[in-house]
Parts: structure tokens; C-alpha cells; sequence
């Protein structure tokens, strides 16, 4: 819940800084400020390409464009500063701040060297102007602090990782860390010729009255405990929505997931059965085949879990990627 507050607030001031940016560019070129219009609007394109808007996915795209954007307002300031545009003195000090904080580290500490470079020898130019000696000093002192925060910054996250890999209220591994390590998974099962196969498992909430969403939420801990007693040392699984789970399932055919799987299902709602709820489980399961990638696995098991699902839940569907078509599903009902 507490992740999900700072979400919310974080994603409000966003907005806040883009509507007030756009205003500001508005404002600028009404006064004909047109520098300073295009280096408001860039930054309000930062704020809405960055993480602190929530979306469903954050692909490299966006990413992309994030780091052009920043690249593009270091081009504006320095050209503003060159043809003497007064107004974008002050912005210069936000300068390092951005390219550090949004850049990667290959990227960021190299671009802030040569930005500073050109904008203290933009600043030299600027001879007999008195506010070059008002400049000068800030610009370095926050460059310089700018410096060592990120790169303390830098130091605490590495030591904080591996608290960030869990789930808070499952215990399960961050969604964040899926991809890469379901790469790894992959690599390693075709460098040694294992069978890996994924499973996820989701409630079929649209089958339940809708007062049981507290309930659930309030038992997502006793659910995650359940699934870390049921699953090897070696198998790895990830909360990936409120009520989903993915499981990766090494050395293990699709045939042995789908028995994994079921049997997990009925532990899950016999769970539930005994705090009062009657909330179905449905799983997919999809296995590695010749040409697969993470993204692909990925899909490939959420089409299966949605396919059991829109079959009216309560069962476990297999994902055929040898086909669009998925193959016939087994349907079993839980233990009484």
C-alpha cells in the first residue's frame, strides 16, 4: 500500500510540473521568448516520458525517447546561451541534475563533462556582463553536488537491490527482475539441454461476488507462504499483477507443469475455501520451444491463462505454439 501511495502522489506532481511547464511555454511565447518556450516544452516532454507516470509497460521506446528529449534540452540551453538569451541563465543549474538523474551512467557523466565544458566557455564569452560572475560559481557548486549525490545515490541502490527483488506482501520476486531473469533461464536451459516450462496462475475474480477484493488482498501474504512451501529451491515465481503469478519451472516438460500446476490450483482454492471464499483458480502453462525468447514465453502463457479464463475459468489451459489455435484443455474440478 505504501508503494502504491508514493505512485499515486508521484504521478500527481507529474502532472502538476507538465501542466505548469506547458503554461510557461504558452506564457513565453506570448512574451516572444521563443527559447525559452521550446526548453519548457521539452521538459514537460521529459516529466510525460519518464517512470513517474504509471503505464503497463515501459518499453524501450519510451525509453528512447526520454534520453532524446534530455539530450535535446542540453542542445537548447547551450544554444540559448550562446545566442545570449538571458532568460535561460538560471535554468543551466537544473542541467545536471536532469542528464544525471535520467541518463544512464555510460551516457550521463560524459554529457555532463562536455555540457558543463561548452557552458563555462559560453559563460567566459559573456566578458564584462556581470551576471557571469553570478553564474559561474552556483553552476559549479551544483554540478558538484549534483555529482556526488547521484553517485551516492548510485552506491545506496546496489546495496539496497537485493531488498527490492520481493514482493512486499507475497514475498514473491519483483516483476521488475522477470525478463532478464527468465533470459537467463532460457540461455541456461539451452546451453544444457533442459526442458523449462512457465506456469501462471490467476484468480477468476469475475466469477466471485465483488465484495471478496478486500478479502483477497488481505490474503495475498497467506498466498504467497502457500506457493514458496509448494515450489523447489530452484523454481522462482513473480507476482506480475494484483491477483497473477509466474512461475518459472527448470529441468520441467510441459506435461509435468500442467500436473504442477493443477495441483497448485486446488491448493489455492482450497485456501481460499477455508477463509470463507468461494474464488476459482485457473493456470497456464506454456513451454520453451525452438525460437522462444522471454517476451514470447511471457505471452505465450498469458494467452494461455486468458484462454482458460474466457472458458469459464477453473481449469488449466496449455499454450501449443506450434499452432494459433491452443489444444484442447484439461478441466478438472477442485477436491470436495
Amino acid at each position: 500500500m505504501a508503494q502504491k501511495a508514493e505512485r499515486f502522489v508521484l504521478s500527481r506532481l507529474a502532472w502538476l510540473g507538465i501542466l505548469a511547464l506547458l503554461a510557461l511555454s504558452a506564457f513565453c511565447l506570448v512574451t516572444g521568448d521563443y527559447t525559452a518556450a521550446v526548453a519548457a516544452l521539452v521538459s514537460s516532454g521529459i516529466i510525460l516520458t519518464s517512470p513517474a507516470l504509471p503505464r503497463p509497460h515501459i518499453g524501450r521506446g519510451w525509453q528512447l525517447l526520454n534520453q532524446l528529449l534530455v539530450l535535446t534540452l542540453a542542445l537548447v540551453l547551450v544554444t540559448g546561451l550562446w545566442l545570449g538569451s538571458s532568460s535561460l541563465h538560471y535554468w543551466l543549474f537544473t542541467l545536471p541534475l536532469i542528464i544525471l538523474g535520467l541518463l544512464p551512467v555510460r551516457t550521463g557523466v560524459p554529457l555532463t563533462i562536455i555540457t558543463m565544458a561548452v557552458i563555462l566557455a559560453g559563460l567566459g564569452a559573456l566578458a564584462g556582463n556581470p551576471v557571469r560572475h553570478q553564474i559561474i560559481a552556483p553552476l559549479v557548486l551544483t554540478t558538484s553536488l549534483a555529482g556526488v549525490f547521484f553517485l551516492l545515490w548510485h552506491y545506496k541502490s546496489r546495496q539496497i537491490a537485493p531488498l527490492r527483488r520481493s514482493d512486499e506482501l507475497t514475498q514473491a520476486a519483483s516483476r521488475t527482475y522477470l525478463t532478464a531473469d527468465l533470459y537467463k533461464e532460457i540461455q541456461r536451459s539451452e546451453r544444457e539441454g533442459l526442458d523449462l516450462s512457465v506456469v501462471m496462475l490467476g484468480l477468476d475474480t469475475h466469477l466471485s461476488e465483488p465484495d471478496t477484493d478486500t478479502d483477497l488482498q488481505a490474503l495475498l501474504p497467506r498466498i504467497g507462504r502457500y506457493l514458496h512451501s509448494r515450489l523447489r529451491e530452484f523454481d522462482t515465481w513473480y507476482r506480475v499483477a494484483d491477483l497473477q503469478f509466474l512461475i518459472i519451472l527448470p529441468g520441467m516438460a510441459t506435461a509435468g507443469a500442467s500436473k504442477r500446476a493443477e495441483q497448485l490450483r486446488l491448493g489455492l482454492i482450497s485456501l481460499l475455501e477455508s477463509h470463507g471464499l468461494q474464488v476459482t483458480v485457473s493456470a497456464g502453462v506454456a513451454g520453451l520451444n525452438i525460437g522462444d525468447n522471454a517476451d514470447t514465453l511471457q505471452q505465450a502463457v498469458a494467452s494461455a491463462l486468458q484462454s482458460a479464463q474466457k472458458k469459464g475459468g477453473n481449469r488449466v489451459q496449455t499454450w501449443s505454439t506450434w499452432s494459433h489455435t491452443p489444444p484442447p484443455d484439461t478441466e478438472r474440478s477442485p477436491a470436495t
